[in-house]
Parts: C-alpha cells; structure tokens; sequence
C-alpha cells in the first residue's frame, strides 16, 4: 500500500491499481469504516 499526497480536496483510494473509492466522483466523503469495507469486499474469499 502507499499513500500519495495530493491537493485540492481530493481522496482516492486504489488497490493494485483499481479504484475503491472516490471522493471526487461521489461528491462525497467516505463514511466510517466505508472504504476498508470495499477493500474486504474485493478480496478472494479466503480458503
């Protein structure tokens, strides 16, 4: 994982290169525990 700083507002988070979330596109901030619940979700199930 690695942090990008950035300006102007913008929060995107990216795992392995694929969008999770983005502030800009919502228009809005992530709720609590949003974008770890997204991260989860993309996951393999577990084995």
């Amino acid at each position: 994982m690695k942090l990008i700083q950035s300006s102007g507002g913008v929060f995107e988070v990216e795992v392995d290169g694929r969008r999770v979330f983005s502030k800009k596109t919502l228009g809005r901030h992530a709720q609590p525990g949003e974008v770890l619940r997204l991260i989860q979700q993309m996951a393999p199930p577990a084995r």
